[in-house]
C-alpha cells in the first residue's frame, strides 16, 4: 500500500494529569495540575501523535464525535478531515474543548502525514526557519523571591535564553505594589540586557493597566501581555495606544474568527495563537497568513508541539518557552529538546514526522483516563 492509500484506521486518546512542582497562580486563576490529552492516528503502520492541554473531556470528544468523521479518510488528506471535524462539532459549539479536541487530533494527523512520506513534519511544511526563537515562561503569583531568583537566572544567565516573561495581576490586581516589586526584583535578576515581559492574563481594568505601565516603565518591559481581558478588544486597543511595550494577546482563540476580529480592531501588537486549541497546524497557518499583513505571531505554551509550524512560519516572534509545559514534554515525551545557547529551539530534521513520541512507562503513573 502507498500513502496516498492509506485510509485512517483508528484514533484514540488518552488523559494524562501531572501534578505541579509548586502551587501556580496567575492573575487570575490558581491550578496544582496540568492535563493532557493525547491523540494517536494509525495509518499504513504508522502512527501519529498529537496532544492538548486540555481538559479530560476532549478525550470523549475525540473518540465519540470526532474519530468516526475522520475514520476512513486518506490520511494524507488532513484539510479535508479537518473540515469534516470542524462541521462535526456545529451542534456542541466549536470553541473551548471541542477546539481542543480537533487541535489534538489534526496535530496527530500532520505528523501521520509526515511519517507516512518519510519526511520530518518542517520539511513537510516548509521550513523558513532553522532557529525558533523562545522565552522562558513562568514567574508565577506564587513564587517567593528565591523561586523567581531561581528561575530567572537560571534561564538568563545558566541556559543563555534572552527573554523571560511572568506573571502579574495578582488577585485579579487586586496588590499592583507586589507586582512592580516583582517586576523591580525580575529585572534585577536577569540584568539590563535581558528582554522582560508580563503577563496579567486580563486581570487589570484599562486604566489601571496603563498606570501600571507607566509606573514599571523605568524597568524596561517590553511585552505586555492580555492587560485586560482579550475579549475586551477595545480596551486593548486603548492599552495599546498609551502604553510602550508591546501588546499581545490571543492564546483563547478558538478559531479563526476570534482572530480576524481581534487583527481588524488593531487590538494587539503580536498575535498569540495556541495550536492545542485554536484547531492545530492547519488553523495555526490560517491565523498565520491573516496576521501577515503587518503583524507577527507568538506561539502559547507547548513549546515541542510548535517548534515544527514555527519553523515554517515566515511572520513567527518567538514560542513561549512554558514552565509546565517543558517540564511535562521533558518527563514524557521522547524527542523533548533544550534550548540552544542563545535561547533558540530546532525543529527535528533528522526524524519522520515531529520526532516525539510518548514515553508509555513514564506516563502511566499519570494516565486518569
Amino acid at each position: 500500500m502507498t500513502a496516498a492509500e492509506a485510509p485512517v484506521e483508528r484514533v484514540a486518546a488518552a488523559v494524562y494529569r501531572i501534578p505541579t512542582d509548586a502551587p501556580e497562580a496567575d492573575g487570575t486563576i490558581a491550578w496544582d495540575s496540568t492535563t493532557m490529552v493525547t491523540v494517536t492516528v494509525t495509518a499504513g503502520g504508522r502512527t501519529g501523535l498529537g496532544a492538548s492541554y486540555t481538559a479530560s473531556a476532549a478525550q470523549h470528544l475525540v473518540e465519540q464525535t470526532l474519530a468516526p468523521v475522520v475514520t476512513g479518510r486518506c490520511a494524507l488528506d488532513v484539510t479535508a478531515a479537518y473540515q469534516a471535524m470542524h462541521r462535526a462539532v456545529r451542534n456542541i459549539g466549536r470553541p473551548g474543548v471541542a477546539a481542543t479536541a480537533i487541535s489534538a487530533v489534526d496535530i496527530a494527523l500532520w505528523d501521520l502525514k509526515a511519517r507516512l512520506l518519510d519526511l520530518p513534519l518542517a520539511r513537510l511544511l516548509g521550513v523558513v526557519r532553522t532557529a525558533v526563537p523562545v522565552y522562558g515562561s513562568g514567574g508565577f503569583t506564587t513564587y517567593d523571591d528565591r523561586q523567581l531568583t531561581a528561575q530567572f537566572g537560571g534561564w538568563v544567565h545558566e541556559q543563555g535564553i534572552p527573554r523571560v516573561k511572568m506573571k502579574i495581576g495578582e488577585s485579579w490586581g487586586g496588590h499592583v505594589e507586589r507586582d512592580l516589586a516583582r517586576i523591580r526584583l525580575a529585572r534585577q535578576v536577569i540584568g539590563p540586557h535581558a528582554a522582560l515581559y508580563v503577563d496579567a492574563n486580563g486581570a487589570y481594568q484599562r486604566k489601571q493597566a496603563i498606570r501600571v505601565a507607566q509606573a514599571a516603565a523605568g524597568h524596561d518591559i517590553a511585552w505586555f501581555e492580555e492587560p485586560v481581558s482579550s475579549d475586551d478588544l477595545d480596551g486593548l486597543r486603548q492599552v495599546r495606544d498609551a502604553v510602550l511595550p508591546d501588546v499581545a494577546a490571543g492564546e483563547y482563540g478558538y478559531d479563526l474568527p476570534y482572530f480576524a476580529r481581534m487583527i481588524g480592531a488593531g487590538a494587539v501588537d503580536c498575535v498569540q495563537a495556541d495550536l492545542t486549541r485554536c484547531g492545530g497546524i492547519t488553523e495555526w497557518r490560517n491565523v498565520a497568513a491573516v496576521a501577515a499583513h503587518g503583524l507577527q505571531v507568538s506561539g502559547h505554551c507547548a513549546p515541542h508541539l510548535h517548534r515544527d509550524v514555527a519553523a515554517a512560519t515566515p511572520n513567527l516572534r518567538h514560542l513561549e518557552w512554558f514552565h509546565d509545559h517543558v517540564r511535562i514534554e521533558s518527563m514524557l515525551l521522547d524527542g523533548a529538546a533544550a534550548p540552544d545557547p542563545g535561547g533558540t529551539l530546532a525543529p527535528n530534521l533528522s526524524a519522520p514526522g515531529h520526532g516525539l513520541s510518548l514515553d508509555q512507562d513514564r506516563a502511566q503513573q499519570y494516565r486518569i483516563g
